[in-house]
């Protein structure tokens, strides 16, 4: 792919020469993104295509305060489909404005895009402001895209007094409806929306979950199968609305590859798919493709297969997103005294060590730390054989008694853990909250220094532990509601305070100077498309605190 980006100086309008002269010199004036070649210079006007162009509408991602990330896919021929490897190469524009019918152009840029990258787009808008609304559009042959409204972060030295994001996690396609995804697009108060991991997943149809067929039919495992998910997933209408609504900040976790992954391997691959290292290589490749994310820090395809990052939103707020799938070591077998070994990582060497640097440099109030997986340590006691069975199957792991019971999550890798408890400790770290997807229930945790003398002993800060949009939990498993599993739990670890392994949902984290407040909203039912979504239970922690508390109600902005 090859981009060109004009800057458009800011005037209350844009006439129609205007705009003709710009586009006739983009390639020949204009500045480069790093690392990126002039596009090639525009052919002939091809005739107005009769196909839908732009099936998998728009995205915007990684927000900063100058530059945020442009998504789309093109299908310039009906053969373009994904994954088909067919479509010739095309030049697509882009254009981002501060009104929503893009009458006040502000940036304009050209892109080729081919085959090779599965007709995906993805651009950096820079010279944006801090903190102000844009709306952004592309056009190919003449067919404009869907407009799409993004939000760039506040200026690095800013205080916004107030951030709010939409949180979610774990997305199983064929498992229901994405009914809360609409809900968060109909929020007009999000300055983004955190994706915690396993925004797809690699099953075939009657694998996990049945409610809805998926594309393709059988399991991902070459690069047109993770092509092709990624396309299915994009049509579907409520996330295709989320992405045009709010930028996405996402992560990866497992089923982005396959269940359980790690370094090189993973639970859900075997020998008859080829070698595991190239299956990754290619998830990732269509994840760089299909997502607004920058790897290595730019939005350029192929330029790494770093995810890990940062992102800052004024000195109230940054967040620290980990990649703990990439470099992790295989799950230790529960109950085994691997969990401890302090050669096994599940961040590796250099992922841990830029954690503990950028958590000492930020001087934000509150310091999000993204994990994918539960960092608070959690054991069972005395648990009925069904809950212990089903915890162990939402874990992929055998549950044998008081043991650490998901050796997938931090529990089973215990170094780690406590290098970095003991760093945050150490530099006197303060306002640290992490937030955390896969396991399909929501927990809200202290993080205690010390779990033996807790509470006694204080804590490194607090975990947010967001459901599940769709992919089944206790309910499901068990084939009835859970009754007295959460409060089993919490009374064999009191340094957690809420759990639900029942209900479906998404997160609302509020944020300000003083308090930061994750709000959980959990659907009617994952079935029903058009599923009401309810409060369930906020909690909040007080700046310096460290622990906490209930809240009355969810945050309302006036």
């Amino acid at each position: 792919m090859t981009t060109t980006d004009v800057p458009v100086p800011d005037r209350p309008r844009v006439s129609r020469r205007t705009v003709t002269g710009a586009l006739g010199a983009v390639g020949a004036a204009a500045p480069l993104l790093p690392g990126l070649t002039p596009a090639q210079p525009a052919t002939a006007a091809a005739p107005r295509p009769r196909h839908q162009v732009f099936a998998h509408g728009v995205a915007s991602g990684d927000p900063l305060p100058h530059a945020v990330v442009l998504w789309t896919r093109v299908t310039p021929t009906p053969d373009a489909r994904p994954g088909s490897q067919r479509g010739p190469q095309v030049r697509v524009t882009w254009e981002v404005a501060t009104d929503r019918r893009l009458r006040r152009v502000v940036r304009r840029g050209t892109v080729v895009t081919s085959a090779d990258r599965d007709h995906t787009v993805k651009v950096d808008a820079r010279g944006l402001r801090p903190a102000t609304r844009y709306y952004y559009r592309f056009t190919h042959a003449g067919v404009r895209s869907p407009v799409g409204r993004t939000r760039t972060a506040p200026a690095a030295t800013a205080d916004p007094g107030e951030l709010t994001f939409g949180v979610v996690s774990c997305s199983n396609y064929p498992a229901g409806y994405f009914a809360s995804y609409r809900h968060l697009a109909a929020r007009d108060d999000l300055d983004a929306v955190i994706h915690l991991g396993d925004y797809l997943y690699e099953y075939g149809n009657g694998e996990y979950g049945g409610e809805r067929r998926v594309v393709p039919d059988h399991e991902t495992v070459s690069l047109a199968d993770y092509r092709q998910r990624h396309a299915h997933y994009k049509q579907d209408p409520d996330l295709k609305a989320l992405h045009a609504q709010h930028p996405m900040v996402a992560i990866w976790d497992d089923h982005e590859i396959a269940d359980n992954s790690w370094r090189d391997g993973a639970n859900n691959h075997d020998p008859s798919e080829g070698s595991f290292r190239r299956r990754k290589a290619r998830a990732h490749r269509a994840y760089d493709e299909w997502m607004p994310v920058r790897l290595d820090g730019t939005a350029a395809l192929g330029d790494g297969a770093r995810l890990y990052r940062h992102l800052q939103f004024g000195r109230l707020a940054d967040l620290t997103l980990m990649d703990l799938r990439s470099y992790r070591d295989e799950q230790a077998a529960t109950g085994s005294t691997g969990v401890a070994d302090p050669a096994r990582t599940i961040t590796g060497r250099q992922q841990l060590d830029w954690v503990k640097r950028t958590l000492a440099a930020s001087d934000a109030t509150w310091k999000l730390v993204g994990t994918s997986v539960m960092i608070a340590p959690l054991k069972v006691a005395s648990l009925p054989a069904a809950l212990a069975g089903a915890l162990g199957q939402l874990a992929g792991t055998p549950v044998p008694g008081d043991v650490a019971v998901n050796t997938d999550q931090w529990d089973g890798y215990t170094d780690d853990r406590r290098e970095l408890f003991a760093h945050i400790v150490d530099d006197a770290i303060g306002g640290v909250v992490c937030l955390t997807g896969d396991i399909h229930t929501n927990w809200a945790n202290e993080l205690p220094i010390d779990t033996g003398t807790y509470p006694l002993t204080g804590t490194v800060g607090v975990e947010f532990v967001i459901n599940s949009v769709t992919s089944d939990n206790f309910d499901e498993i068990l084939g009835a509601p859970t009754v007295g599993g959460a409060q089993a739990l919490m009374a064999a670890n009191p340094h957690m305070k809420y759990v639900n392994l029942d209900d479906h949902g998404y997160g609302v984290l509020s944020i300000s100077g003083q308090r930061v407040q994750m709000d959980f909203f959990v659907l009617d039912d994952k079935l029903d498309a058009r599923s009401d979504a309810r409060w369930d239970a906020g909690w909040l922690t007080r700046r310096g605190s460290g622990r906490l508390q209930e809240a009355d109600g969810p945050v309302r902005r006036p």
